[in-house]
């Protein structure tokens, strides 16, 4: 995978973490720093992680999938690219919790970070390196998150709907690229 694909898709998997960072600055009274950097850094490493996992999964299954990898990595990114969007513009009952608790902070972090494990187990079957990868998504997870609190404490929840939008959007658009590069080779 191209390192422009592989930072449009650490973009489109970031973006339910970039809102939900949004959501909690919204949320936060005396914002500082390192409230931000906690809530950055736990949506970063399960960001991370989830595809690593996924891809070590795909290991066992990578030879026997090659046959129709593009079909499986269009369908899988497809359905969560829509997922996204279809989340995004569910009207949701605002939740009260602190954002800053560790227990909702892993929640939300793994709740979150669902689809890297699907996506992972995609790039598992593409043969992507994973390493790069994991890193770009981790640490572009990371800064989002991180600036996403500010924002959300300064804006409020004006744009999480068109982010999460935006990042499916992301989404189905490398799942679509990589079905029409395999088909037209």
């Amino acid at each position: 995978m191209e390192s422009l694909s592989t930072v449009l898709m650490a973009l489109g998997l970031s973006a339910d973490a970039f809102a939900v960072s949004m959501s909690s600055g919204l949320l936060i009274k005396n914002i500082k720093i390192n409230k931000a950097l906690k809530i950055a850094l736990f949506f970063g490493v399960f960001q991370a992680l989830m595809p690593l996992i996924g891809w070590v999964a795909g290991l066992t299954f990578r030879d026997f999938l090659a046959q129709f990898d593009h079909w499986i990595i269009f369908a899988l990114l497809g359905f969560l690219g829509a997922k996204m969007i279809y989340e995004a513009l569910q009207d949701e009952e605002e939740k009260k919790f602190n954002p800053l608790e560790p227990y909702t902070l892993m929640v939300l972090a793994i709740a979150t970070s669902l689809d890297a494990l699907a996506a992972g187990l995609g790039l598992s079957v593409i043969k992507t390196p994973i390493m790069l990868a994991v890193a770009t998504i981790g640490f572009i997870t990371f800064g989002l998150c991180f600036l996403g609190v500010f924002i959300g404490h300064k804006f409020g929840n004006l744009f999480s709907q068109k982010i999460e939008i935006l990042g499916g959007l992301i989404l189905i658009f490398i799942g679509s690229k990589v079905l029409f590069e395999h088909l037209t080779l």
